[in-house]
């Protein structure tokens, strides 16, 4: 059973800065995209950055320009930095594969057991 270990969350205070980053137990092979997903307390999960073979990467309008998404898809590794971070980022932050299926139909989702991340004084 593969799995996503994330690390990184905390306790930090508004302004200051966290690294996620996450990684497969096992190499997964046709990987198309990692993402980072977030939920807050009483709110739906939401995409907060996604990077693809191919199509570059995403933001969500919140945090486009403090938050830099990176990693190695064949290496299943994926990292989140985050600047100037805000109360308002204050949520379980999971880690996401998308691995192409052996006939290339579908796409199979991959979920980290998630990392809080309290912003806070």
């Amino acid at each position: 059973q593969v799995q996503l270990v994330e690390s990184g969350g905390g306790l930090v205070q508004p302004g200051g800065s966290l690294r996620l980053s996450c990684a497969a137990s096992q190499t997964l092979f046709d990987v198309r995209a990692m993402a980072w997903y977030r939920q807050a307390p009483g709110k739906e999960r939401e995409l907060v950055a996604h990077i693809a073979n191919g199509d570059g990467t995403y933001y969500v309008d919140s945090v486009k320009g403090r938050f830099t998404i990176s990693g190695d898809l064949a290496q299943n590794t994926v990292y989140l930095q985050m600047h100037n971070l805000k109360p308002e980022d204050t949520a379980v932050y999971y880690c996401n594969l998308q691995q192409l299926s052996g006939t290339g139909y579908y796409t199979i989702n991959y979920w980290g057991q998630g990392t809080q991340v309290t912003v806070s004084l």
